[in-house]
């Protein structure tokens, strides 16, 4: 089976988007897929024309890639590929729509604030005083990996961190910070196969720091605790949210949710991830490894997905 990997492009996590794509395609070439990765530029469209693939697995991070834009691409070609459509893309990258899902769907939120890309950096951080007085995190509107957040959990400059996310475009979201765990629930669900939660993952990084970009793709700036140290109970919460989650955006093949876990074992979603990290310190590979489903396998399960459910 030929199956083109797609990576790169122009966005501030393209050099993620590289490092997945490369631990993808080496993970299909070890079981004898015809693979051949691909830059996204303005040739991808004649370079997947030339090669024919049975299956595109696009490994993007940020947009055009993440967003929905490449997946219309793709279906406008009539190439089977890998993850959700154009619906679930944009509505999973989009922050603003996403909480929009999540609160209709009944999901347990933080309360937040959107915010248009060309606000004044001073009446954006007025606006903020008023509708969320106290601790807030300050984030890029449509952006991943920690790029352009900030938190502030002791107060700060706010029209400072507005400015930073909105140097990356297309609105800020501002949310109540909360304070306690990082926790991750990835989803896996396969064309023709009921979908399933993976184990509870907690990320731990170093005292006063949080999951920032460094934290999580330098090799041994974090840690990953699988299955987290949380009651039965909370763990079966934490995986519900997740599928209502998943399904609430209308994906497919494979997600990850992200959470806050108090000490009272309450938590909020922050948001899903519709293409996971596959680099050498992602998390979703390692839920998967937990659940007894090494790389390989899930590159190629993945890609049988892909081709189960044909072009659309």
């Amino acid at each position: 089976m030929r199956v083109a990997v797609l990576a790169g492009g122009k966005s501030a996590e393209a050099e993620v988007s590289r490092s997945s794509a490369a631990q993808v395609a080496a993970a299909l070439e070890g079981q004898s897929f015809d693979v051949e990765m691909i830059e996204l530029d303005s040739g991808c469209v004649d370079a997947l024309r030339a090669f024919a693939p049975d299956v595109v697995f696009p490994v993007l991070h940020g947009p055009p890639g993440e967003d929905g834009t490449v997946q219309g691409m793709l279906a406008i070609l009539g190439l089977p590929y890998v993850g959700s459509d154009v619906r679930g893309a944009a509505a999973s990258m989009d922050k603003h729509i996403a909480k929009a899902v999540f609160r209709d769907a009944g999901l347990p939120l933080a309360e937040d604030l959107t915010l248009p890309a060309r606000i004044d950096v001073q009446v954006g951080a007025e606006l903020v005083r008023q509708r969320l007085p106290g601790p807030v995190a300050i984030k890029p509107r449509s952006l991943g990996s920690g790029l352009g957040v900030t938190l502030l959990p002791d107060g700060g400059d706010v029209a400072d961190a507005l400015r930073t996310a909105l140097s990356f475009g297309d609105g800020v979201v501002v949310e109540q910070f909360v304070t306690g765990r990082e926790i991750t629930v990835g989803v896996l669900d396969l064309y023709g196969e009921p979908a399933s939660a993976l184990p509870v993952v907690e990320i731990l990084v170093a005292k006063g720091e949080w999951y920032d970009y460094t934290n999580r793709y330098t090799p041994g700036r974090s840690e990953h605790i699988i299955p987290a140290k949380v009651s039965d109970d909370v763990a079966s919460g934490l995986k519900g949210v997740a599928m209502a989650a998943h399904s609430a955006l209308c994906l497919r093949d494979l997600s990850r949710a992200d959470f806050i876990l108090g000490d009272d074992g309450d938590f909020v979603l922050l948001e899903v991830n519709a293409i996971p990290g596959m680099t050498p310190t992602s998390l979703y590979p390692d839920a998967c490894r937990a659940a007894g489903i090494d790389f390989a396998t899930l590159t190629a399960r993945l890609v049988q997905s892909a081709a189960r459910r044909g072009p659309c």
